[in-house]
């Protein structure tokens, strides 16, 4: 987990930044919504299965579609480029079960790249998961299963990491109308250069010790939209910008997120990884936050909220790259428009670079 310009520039790069995201969610809806071969009833019979605490993921290569009373009590997985193009609709079932173990290397959803002998990716996109209720938590991963994954990790000591971070992970996903419930782990996870995933009309709740979304370091351009962020945090932001670039993060609902709302940020060497690319070019617009007898809650969006203040610091001076040559967060030219606050105090949107464009808040 740099250059100065003026206002004028910065809101013309935020507008193109915004054409280039909707054009993305089109293209992204457009493939996702491509024809792909249908699943066997082998397939089903394994979704519906007696599940056993060791049960491998079912691997999902077709498209599946839930009778509205079915609990899947199995992990699921969309492993590589077999599974792109693929269609999951629940039709109002339900992934995971309140007992069924999970961590995050045993999601009750995984969306992952596979890496070949030789080195190569094979990488999952235009995949659509929607209409479900996801019992636990989901994860992207493409480098490694997070931040400090070993693979990413050796990848960040050498220049041109965010593009092989990005390379490697999976892209233009479509998670729409879910309802994720999260019960101690972070619900969802966007790994390390996971791009153009599109979350939607979804809903956020129960309770984490972590965050409700995590979008972890060189990722971007993904939308945020429309979706009711109302997970019980025992510490932790609802939204963690970690090292992430240009995203949309666009009409969402905060319930008495108390513990803060969107946080942007970069982990400065958490697990001896470096972190090159900062939080920056994210729009954040027509949001609402709504508090209920809250005493002084944390920051309903921060930009810059450790700038170096952290405990996880590497510093290696003969490798002056990213997070290692300045551990600042560095959340530069975003773009904070039109969210609104009831029940809050002032302050609670918190910005200390003036890059950043924070206007037309209420």
């Amino acid at each position: 987990m740099s250059e100065t310009h003026s206002p004028t520039f910065v809101s013309l790069v935020g507008a193109g930044i915004a054409l280039f995201l909707l054009a993305a969610g089109a293209v992204a809806l457009s493939a996702g919504s491509a024809e792909a071969k249908a699943c066997p009833a082998s397939v089903y019979e394994q979704l519906r299965s007696p599940p056993g605490a060791k049960a491998s993921p079912v691997e999902i290569s077709c498209d599946v579609t839930l009778d509205p009373k079915d609990v899947i009590a199995r992990p699921i997985a969309f492993s590589g480029a077999k599974a792109s193009g693929t269609t999951f609709d629940c039709r109002g079932g339900t992934l995971g079960t309140p007992d069924m173990p999970i961590s995050h290397r045993r999601p009750t959803v995984m969306i992952r790249s596979l890496q070949a002998r030789d080195g190569s990716w094979s990488v999952p996109k235009a995949i659509t998961v929607k209409n479900c209720t996801v019992i636990g938590n989901m994860r992207l991963a493409g480098l490694g299963l997070n931040g400090q994954a070993e693979q990413v990790r050796r990848s960040s000591l050498t220049s041109g990491h965010t593009a092989r971070a990005q390379a490697a992970a999976p892209t233009a996903i479509i998670l729409d109308n879910l309802d994720f419930v999260a019960q101690g782990t972070l619900p969802l996870y966007l790994g390390p250069g996971v791009t153009g995933v599109t979350v939607s009309g979804s809903r956020f709740r129960g309770e984490t010790t972590a965050t409700a979304l995590y979008l972890d370091a060189e990722s971007a351009e993904n939308r945020i939209i429309d979706n009711r962020f109302a997970v019980k945090t025992t510490r932790r932001e609802q939204v963690a910008v970690d090292g992430s670039a240009r995203n949309l993060i666009s009409g969402n609902v905060f319930e008495d997120a108390i513990n803060g709302g969107i946080f942007l940020y970069r982990n400065a060497g958490e697990g001896g990884t470096i972190r090159h690319q900062p939080p920056q070019y994210n729009r954040i617009e027509g949001n609402r936050f709504h508090y209920e007898g809250m005493v002084r809650p944390r920051p309903a969006i921060w930009l810059n909220q450790r700038n170096g203040r952290t405990t996880h610091r590497l510093g290696a001076p003969d490798l002056p790259l990213g997070s290692s040559l300045d551990p600042r967060d560095l959340a530069k030219y975003n773009v904070v428009r039109g969210n609104r606050i009831s029940g809050g105090w002032n302050g609670l949107i918190r910005n200390t670079d003036p890059t950043n464009e924070v206007v037309g808040n209420d």
